[in-house]
């Protein structure tokens, strides 16, 4: 059996010492730019020059996250973030923006691509995509079943990485929209605020619904490692050292005694993990298919072990004191806990510098902005603490370099011929996801219906004897931007079939349909989740074969234009209304939940529609910029989307939209998402400057002009 490398997040230089120093091969961390974890710690430029060459000297590896997507006004400082990662030589990068994959290719090929689990990989077709696009190791999606995870290993020679110990997302792996919805901050730029970890509340009662526990597949690594998965992954860049040190202890014994007594090497390993103070575990997908066993909305979003709520407070903000009911937990002066506001309006870490024991309980320290009510957990015990020799050099002073000041090559990109420019015609698209909304959609007829490629409309539409309100020429089929290994080979064996029957027209949203469609004559689109927020990415799928692209939902008017030369952009299409799926989450939450609607503390509302096929969460108000229509095709922009795919669409709310869109008038109760305003402005970012690009002379306009 080849060995296998176990992979440990190094948040901070006290994580790495604590990584390495217990066993792992590897670690990844982050720098101060560009990597989801940016409300981490992450490593500056010396520490990390430093780490490498302490690593490297011990024989273990490094790699990089360089896992978020960049717009276009930042493409000369990824360009000089590559550039110099490419002179200090980790051992690869994990990556999700095809644009930062281009760019090493074009410019920096000695960096090794590791794909990220942001890039949404959870089948052998899209593992062997990115091969091809020169990718040496995928992360895996977390929501994958064991069946497919070999499966795949079969089925491809690149190497796979899963995670396999740490905090879970609810929603499918990159495909989260909940927190650049609700202020901008992305997942897909490090800036996700756990919108899943929040209190939730159905009429008159509160929850944690969306809260998944934390994964642990220790029961799991015998079979990851007997079917040759290259590395296995834990999750905690946020987490503090002793945690990472506790995980890695516990898996480096099962691996190292892997090949003995099995049995009991699992037990030891769990033994363990009995002190990392996280969440309660699961193995998610793992063992129970379909099963949501992993959400409880009884428990809290935060992580540790519950001392209980507050029952008393007093002092003032220096000496603020909370008193907690009586506990079997010996709680000590050093020892770390994190409280969570009641109304789940704040939560902080909080290190105890006082403790009175009484008859009625223990009085600790806390914050001063804490009060009766609220919850303690317990997430590190003095006597857990552990000091690890350094992996870092003493002195940094010769580690001086840094990224420097150089321009990223401009991005050429070829004229469309005439003949390209009749495939899609001009005008307004239509999408829904129910065959009985096309009836609906045909009293006011748009240019083309974009019909999500469900199984119902799946069966529908290969079994229907009579006609649709629209022709085949007429309707495009969406494909989901989750593509699970086990629903490739149904979806292999449809394409053909639908291609016989004469549907010819296709919305593309995952890597791994790009090559469903190699040798047929299908007329394709590169979808919102493709994720084109700059030239590169927008030149990659532009090369892949796509010359029409769907611009992202999270995506503003002023990267738009940056991104799309003037050339091409009568051939992208802008999505001016639509119900953004928030959440996409592979289980039917309808086994375990009975309603629809709820509310968050700020009485924002959402919807919750579930299936066989999986979940979506809603906002209840929708992204319009039905009003902007007239401003983008000044812009140049010729093709435009009304997105009714997410509720079932009603006959008044078509008619309201379609009365709105030709007055040129906007919609009350719904929301611009980003496009005025654009991402969450992170200070490290540094200040947002025009592109070198062309772009249309209307762009130098106020944002509140267009």
């Amino acid at each position: 059996m080849k060995a296998i490398e176990l992979l440990a997040p190094a948040g901070s230089p006290e994580a790495l010492d604590a990584a390495i120093n217990e066993g792992a091969d590897a670690v990844y961390l982050g720098l101060k730019n560009f990597n989801a974890r940016l409300r981490t710690s992450n490593f500056a430029y010396s520490q990390f020059e430093g780490a490498v060459k302490s690593l490297h000297r011990m024989g273990k590896k490094i790699y990089v996250t360089v896992n978020t997507v960049f717009e276009q006004r930042e493409a000369d400082r990824m360009y000089q973030f590559l550039k110099y990662l490419a002179t200090i030589e980790p051992d690869g990068i994990i990556v999700q923006d095809l644009g930062v994959s281009r760019m090493v290719r074009q410019c920096f090929p000695t960096l090794k691509l590791h794909a990220s689990t942001q890039m949404n990989i959870s089948s052998a077709r899209g593992a062997n995509v990115l091969s091809r696009q020169g990718f040496s190791r995928v992360v895996l999606s977390r929501e994958l079943y064991l069946e497919e995870i070999r499966t795949i290993r079969e089925r491809t020679t690149v190497e796979l990485e899963v995670f396999v110990h740490g905090a879970l997302c609810v929603s499918e792996s990159g495909l989260c929209l909940f927190s650049s919805y609700l202020g901008g901050k992305s997942a897909n730029r490090g800036m996700c605020t756990q919108a899943c970890r929040r209190l939730y509340r159905v009429n008159e009662e509160s929850g944690y619904y969306f809260s998944p526990a934390d994964l642990q597949l220790l029961d799991q690594v015998p079979a990851l490692a007997d079917m040759g998965i290259a590395s296995l992954k834990i999750e905690g860049r946020m987490k503090s050292a002793e945690y990472v040190g506790t995980v890695v202890s516990a898996y480096r014994h099962l691996l190292d005694n892997i090949e003995g007594d099995q049995e009991k090497a699992l037990a030891e390993a769990k033994a363990i993990l009995k002190h990392d103070f996280a969440r309660p575990k699961t193995s998610f997908y793992m063992e129970a298919q379909g099963s949501s066993a992993w959400l409880d909305p009884n428990q809290a979003g935060g992580t540790g072990i519950p001392l209980g709520k507050i029952i008393k407070v007093k002092g003032g903000e220096t000496e603020r004191r909370g008193m907690l009911g009586k506990t079997a937990i010996t709680i000590e002066v050093g020892d770390s806990i994190r409280l969570h506001k009641k109304d789940d309006s704040d939560r902080q870490s909080h290190k105890i510098n006082f403790v009175e024991t009484t008859e009625d309980g223990v009085w600790i320290s806390i914050p001063d902005t804490f009060d009766v009510g609220d919850s303690v957990y317990i997430i590190q015990t003095r006597a857990m603490t552990k000091r690890y020799p350094s992996v870092l050099p003493k002195d940094l002073s010769p580690f001086r370099r840094m990224p420097g000041r150089e321009t990223a090559p401009p991005v050429q990109l070829p004229k469309p011929e005439k003949q390209d420019k009749d495939k899609f015609p001009e005008g307004i698209y239509v999408a829904v996801s129910r065959i009985e909304d096309l009836y609906i959609v045909q009293s006011v007829k748009p240019v083309r219906v974009m019909l999500s490629y469900t199984r119902a409309v799946a069966q529908t539409i290969l079994d229907r004897k009579e006609g649709l309100p629209f022709s085949k020429n007429e309707l495009i089929l969406v494909f989901d931007p989750y593509y699970p290994e086990a629903l490739d080979s149904i979806i292999s064996e449809e394409i053909p079939q639908l291609l016989a029957v004469g549907y010819r027209q296709f919305v593309v949203n995952n890597i791994a349909h790009l090559s469903l469609f190699r040798g047929t004559d299908a007329q394709l689109i590169a979808g919102p989740y493709l994720y084109t927020f700059n030239s590169w990415s927008f030149a990659q799928i532009h090369d892949m074969g796509f010359l029409y692209k769907v611009s992202p939902l999270e995506n503003n008017r002023q990267n738009l234009e940056r991104t799309v030369c003037e050339d091409l952009r009568p051939f992208t299409f802008v999505t001016l209304f639509a119900y953004p799926a928030l959440f996409r989450i592979r289980a039917d939450l309808s086994k375990i939940y009975r309603f629809q609607y709820f509310s968050d503390g700020k009485d924002e509302n959402f919807r919750l529609l579930s299936s066989p096929e999986g979940s979506f969460v809603l906002p209840e108000k929708p992204l319009s910029i039905i009003d902007k229509e007239t401003f983008l095709k000044d812009a140049g922009f010729r093709r435009f989307i009304l997105d009714f795919s997410g509720p079932p669409l009603k006959k008044v709310d078509y008619k309201d939209v379609m009365v709105a869109l030709k007055a040129g008038k906007s919609l009350p109760q719904t929301t611009r998402f980003n496009w005025k305003d654009g991402f969450y402005a992170n200070p490290d970012e540094g200040p947002k400057k025009p592109s070198s690009l062309p772009s249309h002379p209307r762009q130098s306009r106020k944002p509140q002009d267009r």
